[in-house]
């Protein structure tokens, strides 16, 4: 592993000496340097939060909010209040405003597992 990949992958709990894992890392980090969406694809389990957390932490929005979150563990009728948020008085209930993770995430990044 090289000395760059070792160091950068600290404090993002990726552990690994493979080269299939080392080649993983490095395309991680060059893509980081790119302002595009990146689709993160894997088993449950296979890490796909912390690579999130790579892309976004070596990214130029390093300093910008790293939004997250778990679509599945939501009903599905709150899904869009959380993603897009709505106004007070919208609907029944709906006391006060509500920031989506959408704006929260504004010029940062947003990861949708």
């Amino acid at each position: 592993m090289s000395e760059r990949t070792s160091r950068s992958a600290e404090g993002y709990g990726l552990i690994g000496e493979s080269p299939c894992f080392t080649e993983v890392l490095d395309q991680v980090s060059r893509l980081a340097a790119l302002n595009r969406p990146a689709l993160v694809i894997g088993e449950r389990g296979t890490g796909k939060e912390l690579i999130a957390a790579r892309l976004h932490y070596l990214s130029p929005r390093w300093d910008r909010p790293l939004v997250k979150l778990n679509c599945a563990a939501l009903a599905e009728t709150l899904l869009e209040t959380e993603l897009f948020g709505h106004e007070a008085g919208a609907f029944t209930g709906a006391n006060r405003r509500h920031i989506g993770r959408f704006e929260l995430s504004h010029e940062g990044s947003l990861f949708l597992d």
